[in-house]
């Protein structure tokens, strides 16, 4: 659902402050347009809504709660054409902003998950969905892995290419979403999702996407965690991903207590590996 795509993201980026309750207060700062400060505002509102009802009705929830606030219909109105309007330019403007800073609130390492099942195969074609600043896509490329990236967040890809230039590597960057980008078919060996959610919109566009005998890595918060911690937009349920990419062959999955790459406290996260059938 698009919807529910364009939330994960921006999510996460208030997730890994160091105080939720800062994060939430702070978008009456100068900083912040008025338009920002409307899908703030709703952010903020969102986190309390719970996982089993982030659907297709969460803007007319959200309409509700306006109105109750006393909020007129005609502004109601105008900040939920916001909401949708601008939503997905400022989705890549607050990951341009996570990305670019110079004190990460998130791990600058490549995922260990990924090392460890990428390092036991030949190299080829790797794809890394919402890349970022590079810190997999860049690990890929020093193993020697063809690497094409892509994210909203074009600053962050510039940083990504930045920095793959200065070790001798090439990236090829794509600014796009994954129901924007061109994924092809039989097309890559390896195709990364590192906390990228659980669309199952995704779901053909791997499969298709994947060359036989390629492998997904995917690592993402579990749902149990939304009910301790504050994160939204599309979590992976106890056991879904081996049921949803049934034409995949599940090589690894685990759901353990540990530390996320985004977010600074240990929760359920969910690990899995899986290979198309050649």
């Amino acid at each position: 659902m698009q919807h529910r795509r364009l939330l994960f993201a921006v999510l996460v980026v208030l997730l890994c402050l160091p105080a939720l309750a800062g994060a939430q207060t702070s978008t009456a700062t100068p900083d912040r347009t008025p338009e920002q400060q409307i899908y703030d505002r709703y952010l903020a509102w969102l986190f309390g809504v719970p996982v089993e009802q982030r659907d297709a009705k969460l803007l007319e929830r959200y309409r509700a709660t306006l109105a109750q606030q006393g909020v007129t219909a005609a502004e109601i109105d105008r900040q939920l054409a916001v909401i949708e309007r601008d939503g997905r330019r400022l989705e890549a403007d607050r990951w341009n902003t996570f990305f670019t800073t110079d004190k990460p609130r998130f791990n600058v390492m490549p995922n260990l998950f990924l090392t460890q099942i990428a390092e036991r195969r030949t190299p080829g074609t790797a794809l890394d969905m919402g890349m970022g600043q590079g810190r997999n896509s860049i690990w890929l490329a020093r193993q020697g892995w063809q690497v094409t990236g892509f994210d909203p967040a074009v600053q962050a890809m510039a940083i990504a290419q930045q920095n793959a230039k200065s070790l001798g590597l090439t990236l090829t960057t794509i600014e796009a979403r994954d129901d924007t980008f061109e994924w092809g078919e039989n097309r890559w060996d390896l195709i990364l999702l590192s906390y990228a959610g659980c669309d199952p919109a995704n779901v053909p566009r791997i499969e298709k996407a994947l060359k036989p005998g390629g492998v997904l890595i995917m690592e993402a918060f579990h749902t149990d965690a939304a009910k301790t911690f504050k994160i939204g937009g599309s979590l992976c349920g106890p056991g879904e991903l081996p049921h949803m990419f049934q034409g995949l062959r599940t090589i690894h999955y685990e759901e353990p207590i540990a530390l996320p790459d985004f977010g600074q406290v240990r929760m359920r996260i969910i690990r899995f590996a899986a290979e198309k059938p050649r």
